[in-house]
């Protein structure tokens, strides 16, 4: 079984950074792609940024230049580095962990980005 955990979320000025960290506890960890999503106030469950199991990352428009999804096999962790962050990436963070059949989610992480 495989279980996600966030962390790293918080309150943060506008133009400010924050980083992510999703911790992976199971087996294979190197064999999951690896993806943030994020969900605002009042919207749908938006995907911010995956990278697979090969390191090949993908990016949402609304984030290019300013995220970047990172991987650690020896930590068995993603992290999410967020940069120049604005009042709009306010919302609930969330890692998902998945293979052709299979699908895991975390909790999430609360990140505010506010003066």
């Amino acid at each position: 079984q495989v279980q996600l955990v966030e962390s790293g979320g918080g309150l943060v000025q506008p133009g400010g950074s924050l980083r992510l960290s999703c911790a992976f506890s199971g087996t294979a960890f190197s064999l999951y792609g690896m993806s943030w999503y994020r969900q605002g106030p009042g919207k749908q469950r938006e995907l911010v940024a995956t990278i697979t199991s090969a390191g090949n990352t993908n990016y949402a428009d609304s984030v290019k230049g300013r995220f970047t999804i990172s991987r650690d096999s020896a930590k068995n962790t993603v992290y999410l580095q967020m940069n120049s962050l604005k009042p709009e990436d306010t919302a609930v963070y969330s890692c998902k962990a998945y293979l052709p059949l299979r699908v895991y989610w975390g909790q999430g992480t609360q990140v505010t980005v506010s003066p």
